[in-house]
């Protein structure tokens, strides 16, 4: 055996384990097997994360990793793995790196190839989104929106032009006020939206409806609990050519070529070039 081949065998590992999100009972008899057997868990709160590991009787020693530490906790955790000593990554709740510290730590450990052991479990996201009742087969994740400002405001003319379910988060002091600002986008009112919350435990709930109706409840009823948001998408409307040559004398009075109007309508109603240009020319000879 070379030098080289021996040092990575000597080498520890880092295992990406997955926690409960809200009932404790949500742990995978792996997860708890490998919290019992790795040298250390590095975890976002000690205090939280050790009322998980007394609920399963693991005295695993603790390391905190979060968002003001990473970087350093990175080093920290490639120098454990250097001496051989195997590292378990937990957040607070869920899959570590999904909205949660640890993708600083995966990172540099790829690119000094050590290995890294995902050991799946619970996730928000993912829980929500097969209880909702909405299309999964594709779906765009979100995570938090912004709070404020363009980069907020790109997200949700996102939502309002998607043709996947939408699934993002949200806190119980926004919810309202976000989904008051979808349904200011035309066309939003009826599309279906889903909420769920305190997801796994005793008062989990999902609200659904049009998003106008979750809206109405939310006006009516406090948010508790950090809350997963999806939205459908909306009603797919087949394009004539009366919706066509509409679309063009709008672009066509900005005074844009027969080209660039053509582009413009093919991809404001998602058909091909090709159908705007059978009607363009009649339209741009009258010009």
């Amino acid at each position: 055996m070379d030098t080289q081949t021996k040092h990575k065998e000597q080498r520890g590992k880092l295992f990406i384990v997955a926690t409960p999100i809200g009932n404790l009972q949500d742990m995978t008899f792996r997860a708890v097997d490998t919290l019992k057997h790795v040298d250390v868990i590095a975890c976002e709160d000690t205090r939280t994360s050790r009322k998980l590991l007394d609920f399963y009787g693991i005295g695993t020693q603790l390391i905190p990793c979060h968002d003001h530490n990473e970087n350093k906790a990175s080093r920290q955790i490639m120098g454990l793995l250097l001496e051989g000593k195997d590292v378990a990554l937990i957040s607070d709740a869920g899959t570590p790196l999904i909205n949660d510290p640890g993708y600083h730590v995966v990172h540099l450990l790829r690119k000094h190839a050590f290995d890294v052991v995902t050991i799946p479990g619970a996730s928000s996201p993912i829980a929500a989104l097969a209880a909702s009742g909405l299309p999964t087969d594709i779906f765009t994740y979100l995570g938090f929106l912004p709070r404020k400002g363009k980069a907020r405001s790109v997200l949700l003319e996102r939502i309002q032009q998607a043709k996947d379910t939408q699934v993002f988060l949200e806190s119980p002091k926004r919810i309202l006020k976000t989904l008051q600002a979808l349904q200011c986008l035309a066309g939003m009112d009826d599309r279906p939206c889903v909420v769920g919350r305190e997801l796994t435990k005793m008062y989990e709930e999902f609200i659904h409806g049009t998003l106008q109706e979750v809206v109405t409840h939310f006006e009516a009823h406090d948010g508790r609990g950090e809350m997963v948001v999806m939205i459908g998408a909306g009603a797919q409307v087949e394009a004539d050519d009366a919706m066509i040559q509409q679309a063009l004398d709008v672009v066509l009075a900005r005074g844009l070529s027969a080209s660039a109007s053509a582009k413009q309508v093919a991809k404001d109603l998602h058909i091909s070039r090709s159908r705007v240009y059978a009607l363009i020319h009649p339209k741009a000879e009258e010009k």
